[in-house]
């Protein structure tokens, strides 16, 4: 297989699950070489997600490891096998971001996703006005070709909602970002009439957290939780004035089930928000 310029987080998480198996059993960068009959580059190139491995391959080094989970190392092997197929965010690079075309394969590949969102309508949500409004505010302004494309990848993303066999999909959505006038009142309350309309598809569960509610309310706390075959492939997506990031060591994956949990706690039910979201749009 040739060696990749650059990985996807995809891929990379795949290099990264294989490393944390070999180093689980104690094997070295060059006794795996050896097992493979290559060398210590190309292990490591394997392990950076920067060369590809066959699933005969993966499951030898398995077998070497001495990995019992066969779950995991099954949803590895789908990992591996899909790597030669391009979905639809490839149209998108070298236009956009790498890193937001790594959230919509994030989000493709999920069979359960759970967002917290403080400021901003979650992204799968935005309409076509928001999100322009959002990606107008870019400091430096995007050239106009670059703002164009973004809007239509992140208005593509929101076909994981309708595909069939969609994944189920909740949204813990602070009142901050329902009240936030993005594009001004028109767009806003546009905005929150399509929230309204999502709602009620049956996968999709939209829950508010009011200005009113007691306790730990998450500030600055705003995550995509995407849940893999296997829990050991969740993986956590923030945002930060510096990018966008991956999380996936253990730790860090329940931090945020517990937070997602502690939010989801003194948010309102479903029914309660669909009506809170509704008086909001009616003051807009």
């Amino acid at each position: 297989m040739p060696l990749r310029s650059t990985a996807t987080a995809r891929q990379e998480r795949l290099g990264a699950e294989l490393r944390k198996m070999r180093e689980a059993a104690g094997i070295t960068a060059r006794d795996t070489a050896r097992l493979l009959g290559t060398d210590p580059a190309k292990v490591s190139h394997i392990e950076a997600g920067r060369l590809g491995v066959s699933e005969e391959r993966l499951r030898r080094l398995a077998a070497f490891y001495e990995c019992g989970d066969t779950d995991l190392i099954d949803a590895l092997v789908t990992m591996a096998n899909g790597q030669g197929r391009k979905g639809w965010w490839e149209a998108y690079r070298g236009v956009v971001p790498a890193a937001l075309l790594d959230v919509a394969e994030l989000e493709h590949h999920a069979v359960h996703l759970r967002t917290i969102q403080i400021t901003h309508i979650p992204g799968v949500f935005q309409t076509e006005d928001y999100t322009r409004t959002v990606f107008g505010y870019a400091i430096p302004p995007l050239p106009e070709n670059e703002l164009e494309a973004r809007v239509a990848q992140r208005l593509e993303r929101s076909g994981v909602l309708y595909r069939d066999a969609a994944p189920p999909y909740e949204a813990l959505v602070h009142e901050a970002a329902l009240r936030m006038r993005f594009g001004g009142g028109k767009v806003a309350r546009a905005q929150l009439e399509h929230i309204q309309e999502l709602s009620h598809l049956p996968h999709v569960s939209v829950r508010v957290i009011p200005f009113a509610a007691d306790g730990h309310i998450g500030s600055g706390h705003a995550m995509l939780y995407a849940s893999g075959t296997v829990r050991a492939l969740d993986t956590v997506q923030i945002d930060s004035a510096h990018g966008i990031s991956f999380l996936h060591a253990a730790p860090h994956l329940a931090n945020y089930r517990v937070l997602y949990d502690t939010l989801a706690a003194v948010a309102l039910d479903r029914s309660r928000s669909r009506d809170f979201i509704h008086s909001i749009s009616r003051d807009l």
